[in-house]
């Protein structure tokens, strides 16, 4: 990669838009760089599963043709982005992270993808991920796990850890990601970049491959809060063809990214998303950020919401109950793979052959557990009495924010850990979602940024923005403010710290 490229996968989403429309630099040769440099470290890092290098340059030279003829480029024109293969693309395969959709591409976009096109995004090809988004490290993906790139050794977060590596790696400037439980927020943390769930219902699900179709939420990943904020305007926003999409207009998201100041917020921090389970660096750096926004001028007090302590079972019935719906479509009939259909078997064997060879252990985990939840005699017992916690939940964060603007706490009770730790331990492996998982119950708008590196690993420690349903702008006006005073306590962006690959 010659210097001028080098130079190039370093720039953030912004300064690329503005590049290329001012024609300081043409599309294709900052999809060049990104692809040369995916070309350079994926074999490391393992961040895609498939790179679409011939469709991206079409995509560019597409965006400098319409320069070139006068039109008027808009905000995101030109820029490279990783998407999550968990997003319907009719060009390229859609795994899902699993063998049972080895090689399958679909014959439509989602929306989110067909929206990504409309604004001239260069999606350069697909992320690694945990099958189906069930688990919190990417190691449960069928095609082998990525590697943190501040230490391959260690897990980048999950269910989207493809799309934060390829963030950290300088692979692209934006990516799209999943959260579920926390698989946008997880990955962000332990990568040093930032990650947002959008409300529930404010980014179309539709051609989004269902985990759990009432958590599910695609938001954007980006290294700068503004890079977040323009990829979040390019997706949102009110969408016929899912039942789920919130019929309103999006928040004026890029406007806060620019906020000078937060004196007078009201900040509340989650007094139960703290203690025991938390490592000490993580605690460390949260608190220093906190006292940050005191100095900011932010009114900083300590909010409880006592059902959180609940949220992480209430979770793990509720999720994998709509899974072990959601994934009944995957019966080697319609799609994808098909075992053992030699024509001396019956259909419901070749479904189970299919099944057994095609989903990892983690789906079946999850399969089973949600199946056992909705059975007859243990619905009432188990899924029924989540759906009563998640309302309990729902109303203490409706409480907390009658006090507060947002609220705030660590992302993850720990950093990167390393790769196979937990993979035996699914419990161990649960509890990387402590954090995350209350806002995904309540729908909420929640925001992951970098806060500094924990002293005990020099590895990142993410805090978490909360705000309520459809307030998603408060997320990027505190989140911008804070960015920019911990940059310049910093000296220099924290990614810059991170081991060259």
């Amino acid at each position: 990669m010659n210097g001028n490229a080098a130079e190039i996968v370093r720039w953030s989403a912004a300064r690329i838009a503005a590049a290329v429309r001012a024609g300081d630099v043409s599309a294709v040769e900052v999809t060049r760089a990104h692809l040369a440099r995916i070309e350079a470290v994926d074999g490391k890092v393992h961040a895609f599963l498939h790179v679409n290098a011939e469709g991206a340059l079409a995509q560019a030279r597409a965006v400098d043709a319409r320069r070139a003829g006068g039109e008027r480029l808009g905000p995101l024109a030109g820029v490279p982005l990783a998407l999550k293969d968990v997003f319907a693309t009719r060009d390229m395969p859609t795994t899902c992270g699993s063998k049972v959709l080895d090689g399958w591409v679909p014959p439509y976009d989602a929306t989110l993808t067909r929206r990504l096109r409309e604004a001239g995004v260069v999606i350069l090809g697909k992320t690694n991920m945990d099958e189906f988004a069930m688990g919190s490290s990417t190691e449960n993906s069928a095609y082998g796990p990525t590697g943190n790139p501040w230490d391959l050794s260690r897990i980048p977060g999950g269910s989207g850890g493809g799309s934060a590596a390829a963030l950290a790696a300088f692979q692209a400037p934006l990516a799209i990601g999943t959260d579920t439980g926390g698989s946008i927020r997880l990955p962000a943390a332990l990568t040093g970049t930032v990650g947002v769930k959008p409300t529930y219902g404010a980014v179309s699900r539709y051609g989004l491959v269902a985990y759990s179709s009432s958590l599910d939420q695609g938001g954007p990943c980006a290294r700068t809060v503004l890079d977040a904020a323009l990829l979040h305007e390019a997706i949102a926003g009110h969408d016929p063809l899912d039942s789920t999409s919130i019929d309103a207009p999006v928040p004026p998201v890029v406007a806060a990214a620019g906020a000078e100041e937060i004196r007078g917020v009201r900040v509340g921090v989650v007094k139960e998303l703290a203690g025991e389970g938390y490592q000490a660096g993580v605690e460390r750096r949260f608190g220093e950020a906190v006292e940050l926004l005191t100095a900011l001028g932010a009114e900083v007090v300590e909010v409880s919401c006592p059902s959180f302590d609940d949220a992480l079972a209430a979770y793990y019935l509720i999720a994998p109950s709509e899974a072990s719906s959601n994934l009944a479509r995957f019966d080697a009939m319609r799609y994808g793979l098909r075992v053992g259909d030699d024509g001396a078997r019956s259909a419901d064997e070749v479904m189970a052959l299919t099944r057994e060879a095609g989903f990892g252990a983690e789906v079946k985990r999850r399969i089973m557990l949600g199946t056992y939840a909705l059975s007859s005699g243990y619905y009432d017992a188990y899924y029924g009495s989540a759906q009563k916690v998640r309302t309990l939940i729902a109303r203490d964060f409706d409480a907390a924010f009658a006090r507060v603007d947002v609220l705030v706490s660590p992302t993850t009770p720990t950093t990167a850990f390393p790769l196979g730790e937990r993979v035996d331990d699914p419990v161990a492996m649960y509890l990387a979602d402590l954090c995350t998982i209350p806002a995904n119950l309540a729908g909420n708008a929640v925001m992951s940024l970098p806060c500094g590196l924990a002293p005990e690993d020099d590895l990142p420690v993410g805090m978490q923005i909360f705000a309520p349903p459809m307030a998603d702008d408060r997320l990027y006006r505190v989140g911008a403010v804070l960015e920019r005073a911990l940059t310049e306590r910093w000296g220099r962006p924290l990614l810059d710290r991170a081991a060259q690959l």
